[in-house]
C-alpha cells in the first residue's frame, strides 16, 4: 500500500492518491489531514449538513461541530483541495474487516459537479483492490444517499434520522449503468 505520512506523524492506513485529474473542472488533490484542520472541517460538516438535520429537527449549533470534533482521526482523515482551497474531507477508517467511510463533505459551491462521485470512486477501488466492504451512515432524506446508491451501496438498517449502508467488494462495478 502507497502510505502517506499523516500531519501528526503516523502512517495513515489509507493511500491518498497524490494527485487526480480534472473532475468536471479542475484538478482535485487528496492531502492527509492536519490536526490544524479540525475547525476548518468543522466548520465545513456544519455548513454542509445544516439544511439536512435542521429537516429533521436535530440541528444544533454547537452539537455538529463538537461531534466532528470528538471523532475526529488525523490519521484516517483527507482533505480534498482544489487549487489550494479546502473544497471537502472524507474519513475513511477500519472496521469489522472492512472500511467505515464517514465525514465525506464538499463545499456547497462543489457538489453536483462530479466532483464527490470522482473521490468515491477513487476511494471505493482502493478498497475494491484491497477486497474491502464499505459501509457509512447517511442521514435520512439527504441527496447524498443517490450518490452511495450510484456507486453500489444499499441499506443495511435505517431509524429515524440515520440510514446505514454498505457496499460489498466490485459492488459498484455491478450497479453501474450501461452505456
Amino acid at each position: 500500500m502507497d502510505e502517506r505520512a499523516t500531519g501528526s506523524g503516523a502512517r495513515s492506513d489509507v493511500a491518498w492518491p497524490a494527485r487526480s485529474g480534472p473532475a468536471h473542472g479542475p484538478g482535485w488533490a487528496l492531502r492527509p489531514a492536519r490536526t490544524a484542520d479540525i475547525e476548518r472541517i468543522a466548520e465545513l460538516r456544519a455548513v454542509v449538513l445544516r439544511a439536512d438535520l435542521e429537516r429533521l429537527g436535530r440541528y444544533d449549533e454547537h452539537r455538529v461541530r463538537q461531534r466532528l470534533r470528538d471523532s475526529f482521526s488525523a490519521r484516517h482523515t483527507a482533505t480534498l483541495m482544489i487549487e489550494g482551497e479546502l473544497a471537502g474531507c472524507v474519513t475513511v477508517r477500519p472496521a469489522d474487516g472492512g472500511q467505515l467511510l464517514e465525514h465525506f463533505y464538499l463545499a456547497p459551491h462543489h457538489q453536483g459537479r462530479g466532483l464527490g462521485s470522482a473521490v468515491l470512486g477513487t476511494l471505493l477501488e482502493r478498497a475494491d483492490a484491497r477486497g474491502m466492504t464499505v459501509r457509512l451512515q447517511v442521514l435520512q432524506g439527504s441527496a447524498a444517499r443517490r450518490l452511495y446508491e450510484r456507486h453500489g451501496f444499499v441499506v443495511e438498517a435505517q431509524d429515524p434520522i440515520d440510514v446505514f449502508m454498505v457496499r460489498a467488494t466490485g459492488a459498484g462495478a455491478a450497479a453501474a449503468p450501461l452505456p
